[in-house]
């Protein structure tokens, strides 16, 4: 294997810190939980998430000028109204830790997206570790056991295929230039918090309990998780192949089962331990890859 080369480990690093940022962030969101609504918190995070990266913006002079409106309103609707509404309906009647890797689906469906979209058929490497990865996950889901329900189940899927139709969008997009990642980002998530904030309105919830742990819960996920992880998120997109960054984000679910186990006392199965190895093997087959061509940077 080869190691990654110089114009790469500025997205690697990024996604390292990517890793952190959102593994750690499955732990805040479920003791967040205790004191909102999903849709509450997913409409209050958002928002102030968006007034990060305008003000980021802002302070670092670039133009309030949105990015092409219609590519940038289908991200925003996939990447973040999507997403997240999946998501958090699948928490709602299914298991938080199951939901959250069977989210995690979206490298794979990134690869058939980009397959379709970009004519990027994968490589012999790319598709072992496809492979590998998809047996890790198996492994790790034990489908043979259920998911709790099967409509848990396909609306977590659900949130997986919006997130890949978000991530294939956004390559597209950098592709044809003149889109910076700190712009894109902060307007397509605007545009899909617009459609978070109409939900949270609409469907009843708990009213929200303020505490000291909740409002530390609603920064870390404004300033980290919706602001600066989704800048890191399109940085990456935009310099590695829509299939490299896909399958290397499984770096998340496997360090959020670490944060489980340490801070939660979730300790994995033996099954499920045997699936974390052969995800991480995955990565290694992906990450260390030699790229085919040189990925242009914005």
């Amino acid at each position: 294997m080869t190691a990654a080369s110089p114009s790469r480990r500025p997205a690697l690093v990024a996604l390292a810190l990517l890793t952190l940022v959102w593994s750690y962030n499955w732990i805040v969101m479920k003791q967040a939980l205790q004191f909102s609504g999903p849709f509450t918190f997913s409409a209050l995070r958002y928002v102030f998430g968006s007034l990060v990266l305008f003000a980021v913006l802002l302070l670092r002079g670039e133009s309030l000028r949105p990015p092409p409106l219609l590519p940038t309103a289908l991200i925003g609707l996939a990447q973040t109204l999507g997403f997240q509404l999946l998501v958090q309906s699948a928490l709602v009647i299914g298991g938080a830790g199951k939901t959250a890797l069977l989210a995690y689906t979206m490298p794979f469906w990134v690869v058939l997206l980009g397959w379709l979209a970009f004519g990027q058929r994968p490589d012999a490497r790319l598709a072992a570790g496809l492979c590998v990865a998809a047996c890790g996950l198996a492994l790790v889901l034990e489908p043979w056991n259920g998911f709790g329900g099967a409509r848990s189940s396909l609306l977590a899927l659900g949130g997986g295929l919006a997130w890949a139709i978000g991530v294939v969008a956004s390559k597209r997009l950098f592709e044809r230039g003149g889109v910076s990642a700190l712009s894109l980002t902060a307007w397509q998530m605007l545009i899909g918090t617009l459609g978070v904030v109409a939900v949270a309105l609409v469907v009843p919830e708990r009213a929200i309990e303020w505490s000291h742990w909740f409002i530390v819960a609603l920064v870390y996920n404004a300033l980290l998780a919706s602001g600066l992880a989704w800048l890191l998120w399109s940085y990456v997109v935009a310099r590695l192949p829509a299939n490299v960054a896909g399958l290397s984000s499984l770096a998340i679910p496997i360090a959020g089962i670490a944060f489980a186990w340490a801070l939660l006392g979730e300790r994995p199965s033996l099954v499920e331990g045997a699936g974390i190895v052969l995800i991480g093997v995955a990565l290694a087959l992906v990450s260390l890859r030699r790229p085919t061509a040189p990925t242009r940077a914005t």
